[in-house]
């Protein structure tokens, strides 16, 4: 019964080969879609879940006050992690780690005439019993005898030495600042895996970054991250309402509360507000699952549409066979495993688009996915064909098995009222869904447009930078200072200046702040952002009062705020008044525009500049046209004072570009799906289009006869089709315009939703449509109307 059941099914698809085109065409570019999304989603659940104590592993977060509610951070205090494992009995160990994105560039390592570009981070000496990172060679314990000794990756080992054998007692250079100097190696360590958000491949002990920055020790700093691993059985919930108000306990005049969040959960639960998680990427991989559904749901409605409309085909076959006795029941399981057999041979064909779009989806969401045929994914694959194959099946199938036996026989069989609506139902969805993709698409592309041409307040254009090896002794200072007038005399350079961290996003924070009028109670969290001379010209922000930096041992002495902090200050004809921090009196001389130094998530936040003559990161203007050349004068440059260190330098707009990188593959990932929904829906319209054409054969030729032209024939089975798609049109604008709407609001600035992008989708999708149902209508048109007329 079964291999009968298989050859009729295969004849059928043979005979009907334009609606199996159609059919295997639009189920297997959904199918191809669901895999490539379920690799995307699936990558994304496992990122950070690497540790083996995962289900107990924790990072505590700080919680500000601010003018808009509570401000959530990452860093926290120095003494932090030993404090919470020396004074709260739920904590099995825990660990302080100033990971490798602080920093913002990387370290060069020597060895020999080797020289390598590459990340480091401090961690404490629990590290290893917090974080899962399986040791090669040494002991785990070795890198925390003394501040000179550190662990370098595996693969680290093998570009410098060749191989990882007896590696563990050499010693390399690293150059990063103050921290540079000869290290031993005492450990190499395997590195994180590929879904893991920090990448390093050296490990320093803390208590050298400490040594170096006593400051570390105070409650009041926030640098390094905490993470703990709970006991068995312990609570969290009950945990976090201990440690809520721990700081106060230590620093009475510190107000800042603490939060611990599941360390595997902050990837995808990175957003907070007023101190409570609230989403973040989780949203996007929601997003994208029902966009895989709803693309195999719009592949199914084809097969459902396009069978039902060819059932006229075979309704003698069904009346035969319940006249010779065939039980419904049968019939149900034939037509379901005819579709089962058209989903599992889209299945093929989709596994073999996988393959080859793979590379391309790779490169542009940013990851290294594999298509590996492991059980879970194979039987994943299974299901997900197998749940298509029938639901696309089940209405045909029920449909077909439902023919009335003699109604069938003598050919008085119609198309019910309600089969019809059903049909133009699942069209009206069909076209809502692609629609709302349209409408996304364009509503992206906006906000993406949007934060490329946005005034941040200041240039981004033509400026590069990159880091030098410097320390802070004066030895080392005074040749970085040489190093930087030479760069102001070479060809080409508009200005220099330095920085410390960056100007997207990475900075310090500064809260105990004393100024004229400050009110009892009010504090303040300011971005300390540590610049060398000249910054403020080299990046064209803008004085609103006051002057830039002195070039003089005075500037110490000086400080410049943005309009923000003055506001928050509440601060009257600021220049020449006098605030202290850190022990320290400093001098306004200067307010400057509000700029966006963070994303644009984020409103503009309370920053100053304090100056130092040079600082490690090296900014450099270029002059617009000059680049190829200059660039090249500052690398020969970099090569005379730094010997045997690596140049590798970046444009600050591809740092700020990145901020959004999310965002853009967000996008393009958006245009692509949005493509493929549209492409699906089309076939199913192509087909039916067909199909209408095919059934209205003989009233196109009498309407020809009488006189009809062939634009009136095309605009009668076009009309039709049209009046579907302005019902999706109404049905999806005001959905798709609230859910954007909502979307956009989450940054604080933001592109705004006018009626362009719904005409432009209106004309898009009209387009389309007439495109798709104009060729089967004229093809109609066209046809002569005696062989029309003559067709049986």
């Amino acid at each position: 019964m079964i291999k009968n059941y298989f050859k009729i099914a295969w004849r059928n698809l043979l005979k009907e080969r334009e609606f199996t085109v159609l059919n295997l065409i639009g189920l297997s570019t959904g199918l191809a879609c669901t895999l490539l999304i379920y690799l995307w989603v699936n990558d994304e659940l496992h990122v950070d879940k690497y540790n083996e104590k995962d289900d107990r592993m924790y990072q505590i977060m700080a919680n500000h006050k601010s003018e808009e509610g509570l401000e959530t951070i990452h860093h926290t205090a120095g003494p932090l992690a030993a404090s919470l494992a020396a004074e709260f009995p739920e904590v099995e160990n825990a660990v302080t780690v100033l990971p490798a994105s602080w920093f913002s560039d990387k370290g060069t390592v020597t060895f020999n005439d080797t020289h390598l570009k590459t990340g480091g981070q401090f961690v404490g000496k629990d590290y290893f019993n917090v974080f899962t990172c399986p040791v090669v060679d040494g002991d785990p314990k070795s890198i925390f005898r003394d501040n000179q000794t550190i662990g370098i990756s595996h693969a680290l080992a093998l570009k410098l030495f060749r191989s990882t054998d007896n590696v563990v007692g050499k010693s390399i250079k690293w150059e990063h600042g103050e921290f540079g100097g000869i290290y031993n190696i005492g450990l190499v360590f395997e590195g994180n895996p590929v879904n893991a958000i920090e990448h390093f491949d050296v490990l320093f002990n803390f208590d050298l970054y400490v040594a170096k920055r006593p400051g570390m020790k105070s409650w009041s700093n926030s640098d390094p991250s905490t993470y703990v691993i709970l006991k068995q059985g312990a609570d969290n919930d009950q945990f976090n309402a201990k440690i809520k108000k721990f700081l106060a306990t230590k620093d009475k005049n510190i107000d800042i509360t603490l939060l611990a969040v599941k360390f595997s959960d902050k990837y995808l639960h990175g957003h907070f507000e007023n101190g409570v998680q609230a989403g973040g990427r989780i949203t996007y991989v929601r997003l994208f699952s029902v966009i895989a559904l709803f693309i195999l749901i719009i592949a199914c409605i084809n097969f459902m549409n396009l069978s039902t409309a060819k059932a006229s085909g075979r309704m003698k076959e069904v009346g035969i066979k319940k006249a010779i006795g065939a039980m419904r029941r049968s019939l149900v399981v034939q037509y379901l495993g005819e579709s089962v057999m058209m989903a599992f041979l889209a299945l093929i064909v989709a596994i073999a688009l996988v393959f080859i779009l793979l590379p391309q989806f790779n490169q542009i969401t940013g990851k290294n996915i594999a298509f590996v045929f492991d059980i879970k994914m194979i039987a994943s694959a299974l299901i997900i064909t197998l749940v298509t194959g029938l639901i696309a099946g089940s209405y045909p199938a029920f449909y077909l098995s439902g023919f009335n036996t003699i109604s069938v026989l003598k050919g008085a069989f119609k198309t019910s009222v309600s089969e019809l609506w059903l049909r133009k139902g699942l069209v009206v969805f069909q076209f809502t869904i692609s629609v709302i993709f349209i409408v996304s698409v364009l509503v992206v592309y906006r906000q993406i447009q949007f934060i490329q041409s946005k005034n941040l307040g200041y240039s981004r254009d033509n400026i590069i930078h990159f880091e030098i090896p410097m320390s802070m002794d004066s030895a080392s200072l005074k040749k970085s200072e040489a190093f930087v007038s030479q760069l102001k005399e070479l060809p080409g350079v508009s200005n220099v200046s330095s920085y410390y961290h960056d100007l997207t996003g990475s900075h310090g924070a500064v809260s105990d702040f004393q100024w004229p009028g400050k009110q009892p109670g009010k504090n303040i969290d300011f971005a300390n952002l540590e610049v060398g001379y000249n910054f403020i010209e080299t990046t064209g922000m803008e004085l609103i009062a006051g002057r830039s930096f002195s070039q003089s041992d005075n500037s110490r002495n000086e400080i410049v705020f943005n309009e923000a902090a003055i506001k928050s200050m509440e601060l009257k004809d600021p220049i020449g008044k006098t605030v202290k921090f850190w022990d320290q009196q400093r001098q306004i001389v200067g307010v400057v525009k509000d700029f966006n130094f963070e994303s644009l998530y984020e409103k503009v936040k309370p920053c100053f500049f304090q100056t130092y003559p040079v600082m490690p990161n090296i900014m450099v203007k270029i002059q617009a046209g000059t680049e190829t050349q200059t660039i090249a004068r500052i690398n020969q440059t970099f090569a005379d004072f730094h010997k045997g260190n690596v140049f590798e330098y970046q444009f600050l707009d591809e740092n700020y570009n990145a901020l959004y990188a999310s965002e853009q593959r967000i996008g393009i990932l958006s245009q692509f799906f949005a493509a493929l929904a549209i492409l699906i829906s089309c076939l199913g319209l192509f087909g039916l289009a067909a199909f209408t054409a095919q059934r209205r054969q003989k009233e196109i030729g009498i309407r020809k006869v009488v006189g009809a032209t062939i634009q009136d024939v095309a605009m009668l089975l076009s009309v039709d089709f049209l009046k579907l798609i302005v019902i999706a049109m109404v049905i999806a604008f005001p959905l798709i315009g609230w859910a954007m709407n909502r979307w956009l609001q989450e940054f604080a600035y933001h592109a705004e939703i006018d009626i362009n992008v719904f005409l432009v989708s209106a004309i898009s999708i009209c387009t389309l449509a007439l495109v798709t149902v104009g060729y089967q209508a004229i093809k109609a048109a066209v046809m002569d109307p005696v062989k029309s007329l003559k067709s049986e």
